[in-house]
C-alpha cells in the first residue's frame, strides 16, 4: 500500500475513535425531549387553562 492510503486509513481510524462530539449529541437530545415535553403539556393543559381564566374573569365581573 503507497503511504497515502495509509495515513488515509489511519486518519478514518482517528476519526470513528473521537467520541468529542457524542456527548454533545446527547446533550441535544435530551434537550429538544424536554422542549418536546413541555411542549405537549402546554398543547394538553391550554384548552383547560383558557377556560380557567375565562372563569374567573367572569367572576370579578
Amino acid at each position: 500500500m503507497s503511504s497515502f492510503a495509509i495515513s488515509t486509513i489511519d486518519r478514518c481510524k482517528r476519526l470513528l475513535a473521537d467520541e468529542r462530539g457524542a456527548s454533545a449529541i446527547e446533550y441535544a437530545l435530551i434537550a429538544s425531549g424536554v422542549a418536546g415535553a413541555i411542549v405537549a403539556a402546554i398543547t394538553t393543559l391550554g384548552g383547560s387553562v383558557s377556560d380557567m381564566w375565562t372563569t374567573i374573569k367572569s367572576a370579578f365581573g
